[in-house]
């Protein structure tokens, strides 16, 4: 007699999901502290918001691209042997 074994259903691992919510937290606090450093180097100096504008599109710039990074790092590699 052999005993059967059921699979199981995967299951969903919630961690990515909370690792996506916390750069997206990442992604607002970044542009807005560079947005306000930017104003206070354009108020410094006297110049229209090229700086405020600038460093807020800079950060949301990095925070995105980390956040592409990190996401193609957890995509699991395809053994091209197998192909």
């Amino acid at each position: 007699m052999t005993a059967t074994t059921k699979a199981r259903p995967r299951q969903i691992d919630f961690s990515h999901i909370l690792v996506i919510g916390a750069w997206g937290f990442a992604i607002v606090i970044a542009s807005m502290l560079f947005l306000y450093v930017g104003h206070l180097i354009d108020q410094m100096l006297q110049t229209p918001p090229t700086f405020m504008l600038g460093l807020f599109f800079l950060g949301l710039a990095l925070c995105i691209g980390r956040l592409y990074k990190d996401a193609w790092d957890r995509i699991p590699k395809r053994n091209k042997a197998n192909n």
